[in-house]
């Protein structure tokens, strides 16, 4: 069955090892399927330019513990090897009080053993009482081995070896300090792979460390899809699996028609779950992707506009200077064009964007207010319910989704689309945009269990056709 990469802490380099397991793997097989525990859009980059196949994300939160079950088991079709990577440390869940959300939350509701990460920098016969905590915890956890980080030479790894020999837990890779295998980062986590020019020799070297590393005849075996969930209803529900790319869609779109939707897709708007494009498309829309960097104008025949999150502060100035692009934008988006722009997308939609060297450069100007980059990180899971009707919303709808920048916007809207509370927090704030047909908001959603919100957008769009 698969494994679960999971880190005794963030930091320890789960993205690493998982990324030279994965650049390994591709190499025996054309057919490996990565897992994202959590909302989260760079790590699965990096996944999907390793394996050439879309990495899922599984989060229990923005979508349902029978949605993440669903999605994985469909996702093990026709794969020769499958991974997830997990997040944050292995008990470390939506909140403090549970670890609902967490990648031991995961292990269980999939059934799955455990690899973890343990971070060896700093430690000696210490690490044994990390791996005896982590294993003994949650007696429900089939922790099956463990990966040693950063080992500093082999009279190190004589030491760890010893203090877990008592254990009898199997250490299934031992990686020294790479000094020469660095992903860069940024404010919002790693630098995405499109913007990374030696990405294919990053690549190639976490390969050669990943065949080295690690002990492939133990992992091989775990490492195998040869598994399914035993649930009657979710393995009856995949009988004609092949049907459907997306567990929760009906198989029947909602036009005969096809509504052609233009997806911003490049450097600066790169932050979509391939589930919600995945779920369009079963619905019966186009999608046509296009550059807001370098296409002067929309593409032909399209009926609705989505704008992803993002690194628009970023590529400002060059998104500025494509002006022509902008007043299109602002022409078509102000005649009624249904519009949907999360983080990025929003900001992008504003009159300007104040980097982080308190430079202005101007957008596309909707929204009547300005992005101002700052160093106040806003994070976490958000329930949102919907104070107007808007292209995706009927008025009352409750959904879950996330947060994650750290800009501001200097002018709030006087009558805003969402009533915002954290998770299992009570207090709330209000925030998101509606105007002519558009819905813009800072809070990123996973349509994985919520079909009825695309569809609701693609029947606006065919409206607007008509």
């Amino acid at each position: 069955m698969p494994l679960i990469i999971a880190g005794e802490r963030s930091g320890v380099g789960k993205t690493t090892l998982t990324l030279a397991l994965l650049s390994s793997l591709s190499r025996k097989s054309s057919r490996v399927q990565s897992f994202k525990v959590g909302p989260d859009y760079i790590d699965p980059m990096f996944h999907q330019r390793v394996t050439g196949r879309p990495c899922r994300n599984l989060d229990p939160v923005l979508t349902s513990e029978n949605y993440v079950q669903e999605c994985f088991n469909l996702h093990l079709q026709a794969v020769d090897y499958a991974l997830i990577e997990g997040v944050m440390g292995l008990f470390d869940g939506a909140t403090g009080a549970d670890d609902f959300a967490s990648t031991a939350h995961l292990a269980r509701l999939l059934q799955l053993p455990v690899l973890l990460v343990l971070d060896c920098s700093r430690l000696s016969r210490s690490v044994a009482a990390i791996a005896h905590g982590y294993r003994s915890f949650d007696a429900r956890i089939n922790l099956a081995g463990v990966l040693l980080n950063r080992v500093g030479s082999d009279r190190h790894l004589e030491l760890l070896q010893d203090a877990l020999e008592p254990l009898q837990l199997p250490i299934m890779g031992v990686l020294p300090r790479q000094e020469h295998i660095t992903i860069p980062d940024r404010h919002l986590g790693l630098v995405p792979t499109a913007e990374i020019p030696q990405l294919d020799e990053l690549i190639d070297r976490l390969a050669h460390l990943g065949d080295r590393c690690f002990a492939w005849e133990q992992l091989l075996p775990l490492l195998s899809p040869n598994y399914r969930l035993d649930h009657v209803g979710i393995i009856s529900h995949h009988k004609n699996v092949s049907a459907s790319p997306c567990p929760c869609v009906p198989a029947s779109g909602v036009s005969h028609l096809p509504p052609r939707i233009a997806v911003a897709r490049d450097r600066a708007f790169s932050f979509y779950y391939q589930d919600n494009l995945d779920i369009l498309q079963q619905l019966g829309a186009e999608l046509v992707f296009w550059s807001p960097l370098t296409d002067k104008t929309l593409p032909e025949g399209v009926q609705g506009l989505y704008f992803g999150g993002g690194f628009p502060e970023v590529f400002a100035q060059q998104l500025a200077a494509n002006t022509s692009l902008l007043e299109t934008l602002r022409r078509t988006i102000i005649q009624g064009m249904p519009t949907y722009a999360e983080c990025g997308g929003l900001m992008y939609l504003c009159e300007q964007i104040i980097d982080f060297q308190n430079q202005s450069w101007s957008m596309v100007g909707i929204l009547p207010t300005t992005t101002v980059m700052g160093g106040r990180l806003t994070l976490g899971y958000r329930q949102a319910t919907a104070l107007q009707e808007s292209p995706l919303l009927p008025v009352g709808t409750q959904v879950w989704g996330h947060e994650f920048h750290r800009s501001q916007l200097t002018v709030m809207p006087e009558q805003p689309l969402l009533e915002i509370r954290g998770y299992q927090q009570s207090q709330a704030t209000l925030e998101g945009w509606r105007l002519h047909q558009l819905h813009a908001s800072y809070v990123h959603l996973h349509w994985g269990s919520r079909p009825e919100i695309p569809a609701r957008f693609l029947q606006q769009c065919m409206t607007h056709l008509k």
